[in-house]
């Protein structure tokens, strides 16, 4: 394989950047992004606060894996990769064989301050989603650390985290091509 062409997963808890800064890395590689969540809502014909809903959160990861395992090309995509997409059992090690995975962080006061811009957030239809933010990240905090480099997000501007992945991806991506090579 050629180092050039292979994928990057951006993983990190909900609010760090993975969909923003990879449309950028995506734009300046010249390789097509692909957003997990989005593309399970686009396949399913829902939104992922009504998989939840309807179906609950195991049918939802069970479409994470699905999605990760063979939606997507093997090549020449960035995937930005739902908050608790490598939480689940096996995932990290299932992602590491398809590409390089960098994992995007910020403080959880600036998660919060993104994630309430938004409604579309199930987990966090909560009373008190600070207090959600902290039990989940808690809950993941392990995993993340683990799965990958880690670049953060947090009062940087956005063309500085783009190069910065861009950068990480380039090294990483020639050390994946040798071994599958």
């Amino acid at each position: 394989m050629n180092a050039a062409d292979v994928n990057l997963y951006l993983v990190g808890f909900m609010g760090t950047g993975k969909s923003t800064v990879g449309r950028g890395v995506a734009r300046r590689i010249g390789f097509q992004l692909l957003d997990s969540d989005h593309e399970i809502e686009r396949r399913h014909g829902k939104t992922i606060a009504d998989i939840f809903a309807q179906e609950g959160e195991a049918a939802f990861r069970a479409m994470e894996r699905e999605f990760i395992e063979r939606g997507h090309p093997a090549e020449r995509t960035v995937v930005a990769c739902g908050g608790g997409l490598v939480v689940q059992p096996g995932m990290l090690a299932l992602l590491q064989t398809k590409g390089v995975v960098v994992c995007l962080h910020a403080s959880l006061a600036t998660v919060l301050e993104r994630t309430q811009r938004h409604r579309h957030r199930p987990l966090l239809e909560v009373e008190d989603p600070m207090k959600r933010i902290r039990e989940l990240y808690a809950q993941r905090e392990a995993v993340y650390k683990r799965s990958g480099s880690l670049v953060l997000t947090d009062g940087r501007p956005l063309p500085d985290v783009v190069a910065h992945v861009t950068r990480v991806w380039r090294r990483e991506a020639a050390d994946f091509a040798r071994a599958a090579g």
